[in-house]
């Protein structure tokens, strides 16, 4: 049985671990390609699960391989394996970055979380993933632990992305209340929200305020 299929990007002279025989031996599918132009040219006809770039196996930081795929393959998820010395997770459009060393365990472990079916209670939105049972969430490379209603806010905004949730609504589902006459403490946990996934968390990127009605996440 396939656990899923995996589009593995790799340079044609790629040194160092050689991860692809056993992650088929564990029962994923993988296919590789030399290029991120070759990947997309290939996405249509193996509708994967998730993409693999190994950056440090073309000796780059695989920004610009990332960014492409992120803006054409809708969505799927991408894991990109670095070199520590080339490494950097600014502005990066993966959902995992990975350094090497590892092992091929850690590996699947960071695998499993991206895939779909591999649990009842994980939740994708663009590049965020939420685990609502370990209450952990993944974006752009950050990881967070949450607090319970850290992390049923972020499953309503997740569930409903691009669409702006009035405040009131939001804190009597959270809070468990019909009493919304204060919600300060709703900004706040907006607040500590926006820590855990934003790359600047004054200039947020994916959680966005609109002023007199609400909250919307953008992806």
């Amino acid at each position: 049985m396939v656990r899923a299929k995996i589009l593995w990007i790799e340079g044609k002279r790629a040194k160092g671990p050689y991860f692809i025989p056993n992650l088929r031996k564990k029962g994923f599918a993988v296919e590789t390609v030399a290029s991120g132009k070759a990947a997309l040219a290939y996405l249509p006809e193996m509708h994967a699960d998730l993409i693999i770039v190994n950056a440090a196996s073309m000796r780059s930081s695989g920004k610009r391989i990332c960014q492409s795929l992120y803006e054409e393959a809708n969505g799927l998820p991408i894991l990109l394996i670095s070199n520590p010395d080339q490494s950097s997770s600014k502005d990066i459009c993966a959902n995992e970055i990975l350094d090497l060393p590892f092992t091929i365990r850690k590996l699947i472990n960071r695998i499993l979380p991206l895939l779909p079916g591999e649990g009842d209670d994980l939740y994708k939105a663009g590049p965020i993933f939420l685990d609502m049972e370990r209450k952990l969430v993944k974006c752009q490379g950050k990881e967070a632990r949450l607090t319970p209603r850290m992390a049923q806010l972020l499953k309503m905004l997740m569930k409903k992305p691009g669409e702006v949730i009035e405040r009131e609504y939001l804190f009597s589902v959270v809070w468990k209340t019909d009493y919304t006459e204060d919600t300060r403490t709703l900004d706040v946990h907006m607040s500590w929200l926006r820590q855990a996934i934003e790359e600047d968390p004054r200039k947020p990127r994916y959680i966005k305020t609109i002023r007199g009605l609400g909250y919307r996440l953008d992806i």
